[in-house]
């Protein structure tokens, strides 16, 4: 619940930036660019941007497939046409094919298209891990509990910033400024902000939905009963003798239609930043997340753990998130809003998520560099 309220407020100051600007195509690349004028400021920024979010989502892409082929995997099992492939290649082709998907459903450049890709992919991801709650029947009252009463066990603190930092990512600001410009170019302002902040009121809080069916399910069939899990692919297969075949396939669905999403938003993420920082050309945007698409394929495709640039990425999402959540409201209380501005209420929820991010980013720091 924490971390939907969280991320509608810092989405929605992103979508503002993006929509009211529309007319120009100015996303939240576009508007930091304009905002730091300060050319070792601008260059630091850069840096961070690069750090954090194409490096990083280049690291991440590897992870999305990776969850999509476990999905897939328990799906369809060991066919004989994986095996062969698995053999005479030693590659993932789980990875290849669904990067190879992605890939294709980025290259049409289409934003119509993917948007429907992503919507379709997220309704199916929602149906499935919901589904797979319910059939694990969690403890509900101790869930309500927790959800208004929470209580974080010993040792969790790590796991707790993990689950924020998978959740509200910067990357994700920067997609969600670039599609509201691109969405909502020829729409009325008013009509657009108020069609932009109903989106992210569905789409926010269902995703705080699924991270909560995902957790209730692993806790009530596995933790909760002291059993270990080395990866996700297994949480699907396990459910099976527990609570039937259709919880397998169920959880093996959801796995698969997140990462395929997943790779989908992540290199779009990157070249929208890339973009909107560096004024890159349709040709170096295409680039951008080509590269990044690459480059998880290989990872994911190889069984690589690339894990040094992922606590990399990790360092440096920690310090771009508050940076560009005071970035967000410098923009939304710029003098060329007008009658857009934030208001008192917004700009004391503003500044209340800013120090949450300090306070998470400060102790995701800490834990990284110790």
């Amino acid at each position: 619940m924490g971390l939907a309220v969280f991320g509608v407020s810092n989405a929605d100051f992103a979508g503002d930036g993006g929509t009211i600007r529309h007319r120009n195509r100015s996303g939240l690349g576009e508007n930091l660019r304009q905002q730091l004028q300060h050319p070792l400021l601008r260059a630091l920024l850069y840096l961070l941007v690069i750090a954090a979010i194409v490096l990083g989502n280049s690291a991440y892409q590897g992870g999305n497939l990776t969850g999509a082929s476990l999905g897939a995997e328990a799906i369809w099992g060991d066919t004989a046409w994986r095996l062969a492939l698995t053999e005479h290649s030693k590659l993932n082709p789980w990875a290849l094919l669904l990067g190879a998907i992605a890939a294709a459903i980025l290259w049409q450049g289409r934003y119509q298209l993917i948007e429907r890709w992503l919507i379709g992919l997220v309704l199916l991801m929602s149906l499935a891990f919901i589904s797979s709650m319910l059939l694990t029947q969690p403890a509900w009252s101790a869930m309500l509990r927790g959800l208004f009463v929470p209580q974080l066990p010993e040792g969790a603190t790590l796991t707790v910033i993990a689950l924020v930092g998978t959740t509200v990512v910067p990357y994700s600001l920067f997609l969600h400024a670039a599609s509201a410009a691109r969405k909502w170019q020829t729409t009325d302002k008013a009509q657009a902000l108020a069609e932009s902040a109903a989106d992210l009121r569905t789409a926010i809080p269902l995703g705080g939905l699924i991270t909560l069916a995902i957790v209730s399910t692993a806790a009530t069939a596995f933790f909760g009963k002291g059993l270990t899990l080395s990866n996700a692919g297994e949480l699907a297969l396990s459910l099976e003798p527990l609570f039937g075949a259709s919880a397998r396939y169920l959880m093996a669905l959801g796995l698969l239609a997140a990462g395929l999403s997943s790779a989908l938003t992540a290199p779009l993420a990157a070249a929208y930043a890339l973009q909107g920082l560096l004024a890159l050309n349709p040709q170096q945007f295409r680039l951008t997340w080509l590269l990044v698409m690459l480059i998880g394929i290989t990872v994911s495709s190889l069984g690589l753990k690339p894990l040094s640039v992922i606590w990399f990425a990790q360092v440096a999402n920690g310090i771009l998130l508050p940076v560009i959540t005071l970035c967000l409201l410098v923009a939304v209380n710029a003098k060329a809003l007008g009658r857009y501005r934030n208001n008192r209420r917004q700009n004391l929820l503003g500044f209340s998520v800013l120090a949450i991010t300090l306070l998470l980013s400060s102790r995701t720091l800490y834990l990284a560099l110790s």
